[in-house]
């Protein structure tokens, strides 16, 4: 399998940031370390009520993805079950979609593009072929499920703060 970005490639203290942003604690895990509540186990992040878990081989798309699925189900009034989002077909997508929106508020590497291209290699399969082309089609219905759900505003800027209440923290900008 071809090579994704993974945490070491970037400064861990930006991660960090950006889920503390969010109302998320980044828990780093020793290389040869099982992580907690990996819903794929081996290098995936896993998820609990108020953080990610992460080791430095994690790719970045699984840590956003698990970032994203915790700010769906608690927008939801649901915690998330350790390493179980518990989400259906509509809000797997919405998650998609919001891990796209999260990777442009880190630094190079990380872009839109680069995520598109992470999640293509690492088997996301969209009815488009490609995550760029789903992104811009039918990820409007994902889109609207953030929009309906209060997460993300018209323009895609997210709607929510660490402290809980509304923020527009511009996701939407970054190409």
């Amino acid at each position: 399998m071809a090579e994704v970005l993974r945490i070491r490639d970037l400064p861990t203290e930006c991660v960090a940031r950006l889920l503390a942003s969010l109302g998320l604690r980044l828990e780093m895990v020793a290389i040869a370390t099982p992580i907690p509540h990996s819903f794929w186990g081996e290098s995936e992040a896993g998820i609990g009520t108020e953080q990610i878990w992460a080791r430095v081989d994690t790719p970045l798309h699984s840590l956003l993805h698990e970032a994203s699925h915790w700010l769906c189900a608690t927008r939801l009034g649901r915690a998330p079950v350790a390493g179980d989002a518990g989400s259906d077909d509509a809000e797997e997508c919405a998650v998609c979609y919001l891990q796209v929106l999260l990777a442009g508020k880190l630094p190079p590497p990380v872009s839109r593009a680069r995520l598109f291209a992470d999640m293509d290699r690492w088997g996301y399969s969209f009815r488009e072929g490609s995550a760029a082309r789903w992104f811009e089609g039918d990820g409007e219905d994902a889109r609207e499920w953030l929009v309906a759900h209060g997460i993300v505003n018209d323009c895609g800027a997210l709607l929510i703060s660490s402290s809980g209440g509304q923020s527009l923290v511009g996701f939407g900008a970054s190409p």
